[in-house]
């Protein structure tokens, strides 16, 4: 038995999730961009029905934190009368799609497209999710989607089951996509109302077709300037309202991403607003640090504050996953150096994830910056 809760499903707006700093407000910007507008709302709202503490998620989602039963209804109000809002929780809950920030009018039009064909999908997974990759090169490799749209190395669309290195060409985007759905369903994708394609792919299923190869992908993104605007990065993807606001204030559109980052379309220039980070050497960009004690009614332990603290003293080019507890909400797959809160400590795993077995047990705050500069060293 584990101590921690696996919910199954993720927060929305209509269908705030409870935390220990009050109810979580998910917000899924429509066709992954904000107008200024939209952006300033949002900030006006976060400080006058939550807390003034806005996450970006890793499925480049805003998050109101601190929303409480009482003022939710009146959030809802004022994120609906800004086109921020879905008809109802059913509607919203098919709405998990990521599209690529690096983006044309032809990717716009396909996201139009795809929005559309939600709606008429098969009943699938509450995390069920949908990447729209459609750069010259795939760029949203790493982040969380089961079916995924990529270009192949001469420009034509494949739809490619996560999991599977191969995708099949598309003829429509929207009837392809709603036909793979179905595949997942029939092949027993989904298991106790859950299920994600990389699991189902894993078993030797995979679809018909499946035969031509996405693009070489890119790296992961950095912050600073880039071809069409700027990159944004915000400490374990977490703003105060104050940040945004400034932000909307410049008059860009306004696009969230999977990395935790904010793509500020057409600046030129790199923002100096408090909050953002522009330096794509700052080791706070190397640690991954879910939300933690006390807003975490399931972790053990603090981490952002300590994840500041130890930034320093990380080696250089080394990765850190600090979790509030063993479910590695933040990052649940393995990391080179994971340091997990128990109800001893903070226990340190090397090459791998928040749940596996610790090299180091129970240890105090005060000592990790020691630990992690000698991670392999033998216990005193």
């Amino acid at each position: 038995m584990t101590a921690w809760e696996i919910k199954g499903w993720c927060p929305g707006a209509l269908r705030p999730m409870p935390s220990g700093d009050g109810l979580v407000t998910r917000i899924r910007p429509p066709l992954g961009r904000l107008t200024p507008q939209q952006a300033e709302a949002i900030a006006k709202a976060a400080q006058a029905h939550g807390n003034g503490i806005i996450d970006l998620s890793a499925r480049a989602n805003l998050q109101l934190r601190g929303v409480t039963e009482a003022s939710h209804p009146r959030l809802i109000d004022d994120l609906g009368a800004h086109g921020l809002i879905d008809r109802d929780v059913e509607t919203e809950s098919l709405r998990n799609l990521i599209v690529t920030p690096f983006r044309d009018a032809e990717t716009t039009a396909l996201a139009d497209a795809l929005t559309a064909a939600l709606t008429r999908m098969p009943k699938l997974p509450a995390k069920f999710g949908f990447a729209l990759d459609t750069g010259p090169r795939p760029v949203l490799t790493q982040a969380s989607a089961d079916i995924r749209v990529e270009r192949a190395a001469d420009g034509q669309l494949i739809l490619r089951p996560d999991g599977h290195a191969l995708g099949q060409p598309v003829t429509d985007l929207a009837t392809d996509a709603i036909a793979m759905a179905d595949w997942f369903i029939v092949h027993g994708g989904v298991t106790d109302g859950r299920g994600r394609m990389a699991a189902l792919i894993a078993r030797g299923a995979i679809p018909e077709g499946c035969n031509v190869a996405p693009a070489m992908p890119l790296p992961t993104p950095r912050p600073g300037l880039h071809r069409d605007g700027a990159l944004l990065a915000l400490a374990f993807g977490q703003m105060r309202a104050e940040t945004l606001t400034a932000l909307s204030a410049l008059g860009h559109e306004i696009r969230p991403t999977p990395w935790r980052m904010l793509f500020l379309l057409g600046a030129t220039t790199l923002p100096a607003i408090p909050g953002l980070i522009t330096d794509p050497a700052d080791p706070i960009l190397r640690i991954t640090a879910c939300t933690g004690a006390p807003a975490c009614p399931q972790a053990l332990g603090e981490t952002r504050r300590l994840a500041r603290a130890l930034a320093p003293h990380l080696p250089a080019g080394q990765a850190l996953h600090l979790s509030g507890c063993a479910k590695g909400c933040a990052h649940p797959g393995a990391s080179p150096l994971t340091v997990t809160a128990s109800d001893t400590g903070y226990d340190l795993i090397l090459d791998g994830s928040a749940s596996d077995t610790p090299s180091l047990r129970g240890l105090a705050p005060e000592a990790l910056s020691a630990v992690l500069k000698a991670p392999h060293a033998p216990p005193l």
